[in-house]
């Protein structure tokens, strides 16, 4: 497969060590959509210091005694239109924005999903992310060719499960490689 014609759709990107982007340095990004258009993916190993009650009532909806407190941490989805929230999640639901990845996982972007979570209603597995990253058509690949990122398949563990300081490393370990051996600075022949 050649890079025009990659789908990196329902994969992690893994930032390569000489990542000098320190919104990116150490980062594992799940792209949830790959086309044409470009490529979109949240970010999904860095937390926010907010925690999911905080800013349920900074939305006016108080969370109940279902959601235990403080709640998660909220994350840095990445640097564009960080004033939009993302819940990524593993039931459909019947939410107003929802849009399915693959295997299972959802994302959606409507407040109505954050009220259900409030009310112990929302699903089991998710994370609540602010911003996204996103890449024009045609960067995501150039970034790929010029050895920014590693890719990974995706699964529930990695995404919902793991602590977000070890995602990183954990998305290294699924291709075999030791993080210790990865060089700093992409060479040329």
């Amino acid at each position: 497969m050649t890079l025009e014609n990659a789908n990196f759709t329902h994969q992690c990107l893994i930032a390569m060590p000489a990542m000098d982007d320190p919104r990116f340095a150490q980062s594992l990004t799940y792209i949830i959509k790959h086309d044409e258009e470009g490529a979109v993916g949240l970010i999904v190993n860095r937390p926010l210091p907010l925690h999911l009650d905080h800013l349920l009532k900074e939305l006016e909806s108080e969370p109940s005694a279902a959601l235990q407190l403080p709640g998660p941490r909220v994350l840095f989805g990445g640097p564009v239109s960080t004033q939009m929230g993302f819940v990524l999640h593993r039931e459909e639901g019947h939410w107003n924005s929802t849009l399915p990845v693959a295997d299972g996982i959802y994302v959606t972007s409507s407040r109505d999903i954050l009220d259900a979570i409030a009310q112990g209603q929302g699903p089991d597995e998710y994370l609540v992310a602010l911003g996204y990253a996103g890449w024009a058509p045609g960067q995501l690949e150039e970034e790929m060719g010029q050895n920014a990122w590693l890719t990974c398949d995706a699964d529930a563990d990695l995404l919902f499960n793991l602590p977000f300081e070890q995602r990183w490393h954990a998305g290294i370990h699924k291709l075999g490689i030791d993080p210790a051996f990865l060089a700093s600075e992409a060479g040329h022949a």
